[in-house]
């Protein structure tokens, strides 16, 4: 490399570092929706401890961007699967406007970031099955 190369890599690393110390100094005003202690708790769980709280704010919003990401998913099977459902039974379903989130959705939308979730086959196959009278004709 010549002196002219070097001197523009080191000026993008400067304004990376830059960059990169000034996003972590932004974390210490943020309040991320996943708590500190409970961020901590399950790092701490699977053997990293940190006392930079930064870090573990890193933690908690990466953690919340992903969960993000998989309930925009899961609700996009969701609405994927009820625009499939049969005519005649879709005509019933208009008044109901609810979406109903599901396992397999969620498992749909988990696998794509591969994670395979498994349940029992012994949660409600409707989601009417529990509900009281009322609230089914609602």
């Amino acid at each position: 490399m010549n002196e002219g190369q070097m001197g523009q890599s080191s000026e993008g690393r400067h304004d990376e570092d830059t960059t990169l110390s000034h996003f972590l100094s932004s974390l210490m005003d943020y309040s991320p929706t996943i708590p500190d202690e409970l961020a901590e708790h399950y790092l701490a769980k699977s053997g990293f401890h940190s006392p930079d709280t930064r870090l573990i704010r890193l933690v908690s919003v990466a953690t919340q961007k992903f969960i993000s990401e998989v309930a925009t998913d899961a609700l996009q099977h969701c609405k994927a699967r009820q625009s499939s459902i049969v005519k005649d039974k879709r005509d019933k379903q208009q008044k109901d406007k609810r979406l109903i989130l599901t396992m397999d959705d969620l498992s749909r939308a988990l696998r794509e970031y591969g994670v395979n979730l498994k349940h029992q086959e012994y949660f409600a196959d409707s989601p009417s099955t529990g509900m009281d009278q009322a609230s089914r004709d609602e």
